[in-house]
C-alpha cells in the first residue's frame, strides 16, 4: 500500500489501458475498462524526490469521471501552488547545460501540472535583475531561476529591489526597515556551486527541485544587507567571507577557464600563502533568539526555532507596522589578525561539506553566525578546515570564536589608520611586506569580501539580517527516515 497526502500529488488524468494491461488476470474478460492515472511524489534516500504514477480502472465510467472530479477539485484547493511562473534561464552557468536541463527535465513536469510559464533566456550578466524592474512581477505566483548560486542572487536582487522601489524604500540606507518580499523563488541548480538549493532542500538536483516548485513549497529565508558609508553594496543569504574564502573567490576569478577546478586549485593556493589581516569587529548579539551556533539542534522542516521567530516578527508589525525599533542594545567590540572572517545565514552545507560552515545556522530565525578565525599555524588551521567534512565540533579551537549576531560591522586596520600620513600613502602605493614572510613581497593590505560568491569592493562594511525577508519554493531539509512508511507520514486527506 502506498499513502500519499493531497499535498503530494501532481496531478490527475483520464487514460485508455493499453493492451497489456486489459490483459491481466480477470480484466480480459471487461468489455470496456475506463481509467484515470495519478502522478504524485515518490520520496527517495538523500532527499531526492521523483515522479511516479499509478494508474486506476474500473468498469463503470460515471465512477471513474467522480474519481477524476474529486482529486482535481482536491487539488484545486491548494492554494499555494503555483498557477504562473516567470522562468530565467542563464544558458552559460556551470556546464552550459541550464537551457537543456529546463527543456528535457523542468518543463514536462511543468506541463504536467497545468502550470504556465514566461520564460526569459538570459543574454548578460544582470539581464535578470535589470528586467524584474521592467515586467509586472505582481502576475505572477513566483520566478524561477535554472543556474548556479549566481544566478539565484541576481533574480533576488532583482525582486527584493522591485518590491524596495515599489513601496518607496531607500536601499541605501542602512537602518532601512525592508519590506518583505512575499513572491517565492523556485531554484533549479545548472551551475558550478548550488550551496543554497542544497542548504534548503538537501540535495542539487533539478527534477526534487521542480518538484518542490509544483507542489507549493514555501521556506521563508533571512537575507543580509551589506553597506558602505550608506550606500548599499549586495543582498546575502549564504557566506559573507574576509579572508580565506575572499582570498580563494579573488584568485579564482582569474582562472574561469579551469571550471570548477580552479576552486580547488586558489583554495590550495590560498592555504599555502597563510595571509592574516588586522582589524576590528564590532556586533550585535542577537539576544532574543532561541538556541546558539554550538548546539546540535540543526534546521530541518517545520524548525521550532525559525518558527518561533516568524511569530516574533508578526507581533512586531502588528504592534508598530514596519517601523523597526533600533535596538539599544550594546555594541561588542573585537580587536584581532584574523585569518578568516565568516558570517553565514544558513548552514552552507554542500556536498564536500556536508554539514556546512556553521552547521546549526538556522535559514529564517532572524540571525547570521558570526566566525572569527584568528591567527594561528597552518598546521592548526588545516585541523580547522577538516573539520567541515567530518562529525567532530569545527569551533572547539582556541583561535576559532563564534557569536549568533544580528548585525555587525568590519573595519580592516588600514581604514582605521590615518590615510594622510605619509607612511600610509606609501602602504597604499606599494602596498606592505607580508609580515610573516618578509622575503615574498606580498603586497598583501586588504583582503575581498566573499558575498555569495561574488566579490565587494569595500573591505570595510555595515552588515544588517532582516528576518525573513523572502520567501523559496522549499520546505527546508527533511529529517532522514529508515523506511518508506515512516517517510509518508499520513493525513487526514490520504486516499491513496
Amino acid at each position: 500500500n502506498c499513502f500519499v497526502p493531497i499535498s503530494e500529488i501532481i496531478a490527475v488524468e483520464e487514460t485508455e489501458l493499453n493492451k497489456k494491461q486489459r490483459n491481466i488476470g480477470k480484466w480480459q474478460k471487461m468489455a470496456k475498462l475506463h481509467a484515470f492515472i495519478v502522478y504524485y511524489v515518490k520520496k527517495a534516500r538523500n532527499h531526492r524526490w521523483r515522479c511516479s504514477d499509478v494508474t486506476f480502472w474500473c468498469v463503470d465510467e460515471h465512477l471513474c469521471n467522480q474519481w477524476i472530479q474529486a482529486l482535481k477539485e482536491l487539488l484545486e484547493m491548494q492554494k499555494s501552488r503555483p498557477k504562473q511562473l516567470l522562468v530565467y534561464i542563464n544558458p552559460y552557468g556551470g556546464k552550459r547545460q541550464g537551457k537543456r536541463i529546463y527543456e528535457q527535465k523542468v518543463a514536462p513536469l511543468f506541463s504536467l501540472a497545468s502550470i504556465s510559464t514566461d520564460v526569459v533566456v538570459t543574454e548578460h550578466a544582470n539581464h535578470a535583475k535589470d528586467n524584474l524592474f521592467e515586467v509586472n512581477i505582481y502576475k505572477y505566483d513566483g520566478v524561477v531561476c535554472v543556474g548556479g548560486d549566481g544566478m539565484f542572487s541576481e533574480v533576488m536582487h532583482g525582486l527584493i529591489g522591485r518590491i524596495q522601489k515599489d513601496s518607496g524604500i531607500d536601499q541605501n540606507n542602512p537602518k532601512a526597515s525592508l519590506v518583505q518580499c512575499n513572491i517565492r523563488i523556485g531554484i533549479i541548480p545548472a551551475g558550478s556551486t548550488d550551496c543554497i538549493c542544497y542548504s534548503t532542500v538537501g540535495i542539487s538536483d533539478p527534477v526534487t527541485s521542480a518538484l518542490h516548485i509544483i507542489v507549493g513549497d514555501c521556506q521563508p529565508l533571512d537575507v543580509s544587507s551589506v553597506h558602505h558609508n550608506n550606500t548599499f553594496l549586495k543582498y546575502s543569504v549564504s557566506l559573507l567571507g574576509y579572508g580565506f574564502y575572499g582570498d580563494i573567490l579573488k584568485d579564482s576569478e582569474k582562472k574561469r577557464w579551469m571550471g570548477p577546478m580552479r576552486y580547488d586549485y586558489s583554495g590550495f593556493k590560498t592555504f599555502l600563502s597563510h595571509h592574516y589581516y588586522e582589524g576590528t569587529i564590532a556586533y550585535q548579539p542577537a539576544k532574543n533568539t532561541l538556541g546558539s551556533p554550538r548546539d546540535k539542534d540543526s534546521c530541518r522542516t517545520g524548525c521550532y526555532i525559525c518558527k518561533k521567530s516568524e511569530q516574533q516578527l508578526a507581533e512586531q508589525h502588528k504592534e508598530c507596522g514596519l517601523k523597526h525599533e533600533e535596538g539599544e542594545e550594546e555594541w561588542k567590540v573585537i580587536k584581532g589578525k584574523f585569518l578568516a572572517i565568516n558570517a553565514v545565514n544558513m548552514s552552507c552545507a554542500c556536498p564536500r561539506s556536508p554539514k556546512g560552515l556553521s552547521p546549526a545556522a538556522h535559514l529564517a530565525d532572524g540571525s547570521a553566525d558570526l566566525i572569527l578565525v584568528r591567527k594561528c599555524s597552518r598546521f592548526d588551521f588545516l585541523r580547522y578546515l577538516v573539520r567541515h567534512t567530518n562529525q567532530d565540533d569545527q569551533f572547539d579551537f582556541p583561535f576559532v570564536d563564534v557569536y549568533r549576531v544580528k548585525s555587525f560591522q568590519f573595519t580592516s586596520k588600514l581604514s582605521e589608520d590615518n590615510e594622510s600620513n605619509v607612511m600610509d600613502i606609501g602602504k597604499k602605493r606599494f602596498g606592505q611586506f607580508c609580515r610573516d614572510h618578509p622575503a615574498c613581497c606580498c603586497n598583501i593590505v586588504n583582503s575581498t569580501w566573499n558575498c555569495d560568491g561574488e566579490t565587494l569592493d569595500s573591505s570595510a562594511i555595515e552588515v544588517r539580517v532582516h528576518c525573513q525577508l523572502m520567501k523559496l519554493f522549499a520546505r527546508g531539509i527533511e529529517e532522514d527516515c529508515k523506511d518508506e512508511a515512516a517517510y509518508r507520514r499520513g493525513s487526514a486527506e490520504q486516499l491513496l
